[in-house]
């Protein structure tokens, strides 16, 4: 949910659109396009967000590894080793928090491995693993993702700039991962996938109230509002997505003093940013001013949030039906 009551949060995230179909061109050249991806990110960021710098980089699933063939324990590779020295590197000279998607190497003894996102933080150290909880199987085959084993977890990691969750893929198709990170006050999702969806993040933002971010291999990555509206898109022959948000954000619906959002504008200028959407009657907004949370100024301007209009006319239904409605 929002903390709406904090000073402005702003973060600035990179994500990706990038094809790993055709010849795998081996770990080194892999992490070589994979650098070559976060350097413009910090380009773009750089010249959009002066001073700034990227705080987070989310990259497609299976982004070390994608396009090997074999089976899954075949396609692995460790993280510890080339891969991790490699990503470190790139993540202390951006200073960001980066998400790597690796096939990863659990113990080659035993041919174990997961479809994971390793999660480092600004000085390249891991600052968590996400191993996919749900992969998918081939219809009519009983083996997930040639082989992987799914994960048993949906862990929030606490970032420097807000608490960071993350799904892969085909865990889209799954509630409970998605709630859990609700429930453990994630604000951000990040969602490394090879299928490009947009409806089912966009709703998963709408209800659980949290931005999402895809990356992915065609079509479309894209970062969701937790308004379930779209922040930003890129399609091809776009491959990075560089935007900023703020996690000090307020849902406002329509209400005529709203004005669509123009009185807030009017009223604070630059110092409030929103994103609202007439045909769906409400609208994203935050401070931009150091001084002032986007609640005092929604105070100060006597407007009602989403959160505050529901509940009050669900209590003024209920006192008026004498209890809530009946849900056989």
């Amino acid at each position: 949910m929002s903390t709406s009551d904090t000073l402005p949060r702003k973060v600035v995230v990179g994500t990706a659109m990038y094809a790993m179909w055709g010849e795998y061109p081996g770990v080194e050249k892999r992490l070589d396009a994979l650098e070559a991806i976060i350097d413009e990110m910090a380009r773009q960021a750089g010249e959009r967000y002066a001073g700034a710098g990227l705080d987070l980089v989310v990259l497609p699933e299976d982004a070390v590894c994608g396009g090997r063939n074999g089976t899954a324990a075949e396609r692995s590779a460790p993280l510890e080793g080339p891969v991790l020295e490699r990503m470190t590197a790139i993540a202390r000279r951006h200073g960001t928090y980066v998400v790597v998607p690796l096939f990863m190497a659990e113990s080659q003894e035993q041919g174990l491995c997961t479809n994971s996102a390793a999660l480092l933080d600004r000085a390249g150290k891991v600052a968590g693993i996400y191993r996919k909880v749900h992969p998918v199987a081939a219809k009519s085959s009983a083996v997930l993702e040639d082989g992987v084993a799914p994960g048993q977890e949906f862990p929030v990691f606490e970032c420097d700039f807000g608490r960071l969750g993350i799904q892969i893929c085909f865990d889209i198709e799954f509630e409970d991962g998605w709630e859990a990170l609700a429930r453990q006050g994630a604000e951000i999702v990040a969602w490394p996938s090879q299928s490009p969806q947009t409806v089912q993040p966009a709703a998963y933002a709408m209800r659980r109230r949290y931005f999402v971010v895809s990356s992915t291999w065609r079509n479309n990555a894209a970062i969701f509002e937790p308004t379930g509206m779209m922040a930003a898109q890129i399609l091809p022959p776009e491959r990075v997505l560089v935007r900023q948000i703020d996690l000090s954000w307020l849902i406002l619906p329509w209400q005529p003093e709203l004005r669509n959002g123009k009185a807030m504008l009017e009223r604070y200028g630059d110092r409030v940013g929103c994103h609202y959407s007439e045909a769906e009657d409400r609208g994203l907004f935050w401070s931009n001013d150091p001084q002032l949370s986007i609640r005092q100024m929604v105070r100060e301007m006597g407007l009602e949030v989403l959160d505050r209009t529901i509940e009050r006319n669900r209590l003024l239904q209920d006192a008026i039906r004498g209890g809530p409605p009946n849900l056989r």
